[in-house]
């Protein structure tokens, strides 16, 4: 493993280089305005019409149309959702400088080829594990999310030294940058949303909670034991990984812990998790997303409204309601 700290970062590389940044989403926010903090010259990407124009100006950063905005930019960051940055690309790829570079926080695009880019392009990631809101109040109170790099094309020679001190302008430096490949990154990031952060504890969440009630138990009951604990329980593993989790609850928990959850996870679902990562190397889910997003996502909508409207929800909204310190 290879990890950069802020010692080994020539943040100089930057200074006096503008930086475009297309999007200000999450991440897009943080990026632009960190960098911005850090004293580099940034400006925002965006449509005029869009929602985000007048929030990126009262935040006190410079906005202009993309086109305009990538012009003399030595980097442009790609921070819009995956699936509209091919056609963004494809809209400014003539207003990008000559030897400049290109930057994406994940690897999709130019792993699975739907970004081709212009041959005289730096093309380099990086991504911070952690959400933009993270990254910037990490930031602000001197610290920083963990960052991934990884260089795709080095027309220039420099392109590892100029993702680098981008991390370290948006923090990512202070907390260590760990070296990888797009491929690595997208193939990982897809499987963990997918099998484990996402989906899988969703779908075991859910499960426990309909195990729960079919046997009759109270839905409030089967919510608190499926749902709201499990913050307590994965804040303890982001603490302190499995250690810090056994010592902080029961000897009770832990046995149950130990002798039930191999028979939950069985090699059942070990080759289930097999076959996803199988279906996110070969392409096959990339295909079958950008499909559907094509189709105007019909299918996506139809599970995503069957998910909302789960009793769970119902549930949860009505319990959570009363807990007037969580933040809505």
């Amino acid at each position: 493993m290879q990890m950069y700290s802020e010692k080994d970062v020539d943040s100089s590389v930057l200074m006096g280089k503008r930086v475009a940044i297309l999007g200000y989403g999450s991440q897009g926010r943080a990026h632009a305005l960190n960098l911005k903090d850090s004293g580099h010259e940034v400006v925002v990407g965006l449509r005029k019409d869009g929602p985000s124009w007048k929030k990126a100006i009262a935040d006190g950063l410079e906005v202009a149309e993309p086109n305009a905005a990538v012009k003399n930019a030595a980097i442009t960051a790609f921070l819009t959702p995956d699936l509209t940055q091919e056609g963004l690309y494809k809209d400014i790829e003539a207003s990008l400088n000559t030897n400049s570079a290109i930057l994406f926080a994940h690897g999709f695009n130019i792993h699975y080829k739907q970004i081709k880019p212009r041959e005289d392009l730096d093309v380099f990631l990086i991504a911070p594990k952690g959400p933009g809101g993270l990254v910037r109040r990490q930031y602000q109170e001197g610290h920083g999310v963990p960052c991934l790099v990884a260089v795709e094309v080095d027309c220039s020679g420099a392109a590892l030294n100029l993702a680098l001190a981008y991390a370290h302008g948006i923090g990512g430096a202070r907390a260590g940058v760990i070296e990888t490949t797009f491929a690595e990154e997208t193939e990982t990031d897809l499987f963990g949303e997918q099998a484990v952060l996402c989906g899988g504890a969703t779908e075991l969440v859910v499960a426990g909670y309909e195990t729960l009630t079919a046997a009759g138990y109270q839905p409030e009951v089967a919510y608190y034991e499926c749902m709201h604990e499990l913050k307590l329980i994965v804040d303890l593993l982001h603490e302190g990984g499995l250690k810090k989790m056994h010592e902080f609850i029961s000897d009770t928990a832990a046995y149950g812990d130990l002798v039930s959850g191999p028979r939950v996870i069985d090699e059942h679902v070990r080759n289930k998790m097999k076959k996803i990562l199988t279906e996110i190397q070969d392409g096959t889910f990339a295909k079958n997303w950008i499909d559907e997003n094509n189709q105007g996502q019909p299918e996506f909508k139809r599970m995503m409204s069957e998910d909302l409207n789960h009793p769970i929800e119902k549930v949860g909204s009505d319990l959570r309601s009363r807990m007037d310190w969580l933040e809505n």
